[in-house]
């Protein structure tokens, strides 16, 4: 029998939301965390941020550390901080999302020029067409190839760069309604980043997909053992979290543009530019509006 189905009392998050969980007065975890961190003493946090990069950053004679990066706010943002207040110029990586758009190609442009290293992975068009399609059916993401990708290809580069630390943004599970498992800790690991960031899907899907394994090499994990050498954190355990501030930073020194009109479904035009399938738009007036890049002719929406 299907659990109730209900809403948080002071937003809008659902009890179906994955590992949400909700107190006596029905508030979701997210408003709960909401209200948490900011009795947090911020500058105990930066001081571990700090004994992490002086870790890491001296074990590597290359780049030091990673950072994902879709030319957006948030990437920048970090990348940004990493280098003008810690001194640590961090590898930049992209991997190319499938509905690119205009406007997220331009970033990225953007963001390199303002003086970043930067490597930007194309993985193989039918291994993530096929990926995405699977992972709409098996777990609800239209976007689960490139999903996948935005973890293995990272650590695909960390490995051969021989870089022990990846910084991602903030932590969904915690700022948005989920896991509180990693609440208090301030890295992960390859295991708990399939288990929940990957649904625990990855090997039905990759199975599903019944891929040629020479198109699969960006959407593979490093071995157990150079897994074990890669430390993942999330940047919103060091600092409050907050996606206007960093878009007002990334627009000012990274050459952020924005939207012209609001994004479908929201009231921002400053977020998930980079591509168009996250919010599975099918009419060719919204593939438009999203600026969708023309692929050889072919409609891509």
């Amino acid at each position: 029998m299907a659990k109730e189905v209900f809403w948080c009392s002071s937003c809008l998050n659902m009890s179906t939301r994955p590992r949400i969980t909700f107190d006596q007065e029905g508030r979701c975890n997210a408003c709960q965390w909401s209200d948490e961190k900011k009795t947090f003493n911020w500058k105990e946090r930066e001081e571990e941020l700090k004994k992490n990069l002086k870790k890491y950053t001296n074990a590597s004679d290359n780049y030091k550390v990673i950072v994902p990066v879709s030319g957006g706010k948030d990437g920048s943002y970090i990348a940004h901080k990493l280098k003008s207040d810690y001194g640590v110029e961090p590898l930049c990586v992209t991997v190319r999302p499938p509905l690119e758009t205009k406007i997220g190609q331009e970033n990225v442009y953007n963001f390199v020029s303002s003086g970043f290293s930067h490597v930007h992975v194309s993985p193989d068009e039918e291994a993530m067409a096929a990926l995405n399609k699977y992972g709409f059916i098996e777990k609800g993401f239209p976007y689960y190839g490139w999903l996948i990708c935005i973890h293995t290809a990272v650590l695909q580069i960390a490995k051969r760069f021989n870089i022990g630390l990846i910084f991602y943004a903030e932590d969904g599970e915690i700022e948005y309604g989920g896991s509180t498992e990693k609440k208090f800790q301030a890295t992960y690991d390859v295991s708990y980043q399939r288990k929940v960031y990957l649904e625990g899907g990855y090997e039905k899907v990759l199975e599903k997909a019944k891929l040629d394994e020479s198109k699969l090499f960006w959407f593979k994990f490093p071995s157990e053992e150079d897994c074990k050498k890669i430390t993942l954190t999330h940047w919103s355990y060091y600092e409050a979290w907050d996606s206007y501030r960093n878009y007002l930073v990334a627009k000012e020194h990274c050459g952020l543009k924005e939207t012209e009109d609001t994004n479908t479904g929201t009231f921002t035009n400053f977020a998930q530019n980079d591509q168009a399938l996250y919010c599975l738009l099918y009419t060719s007036d919204a593939a438009d509006d999203m600026q969708c890049v023309d692929l050889g002719g072919r409609r891509i929406i």
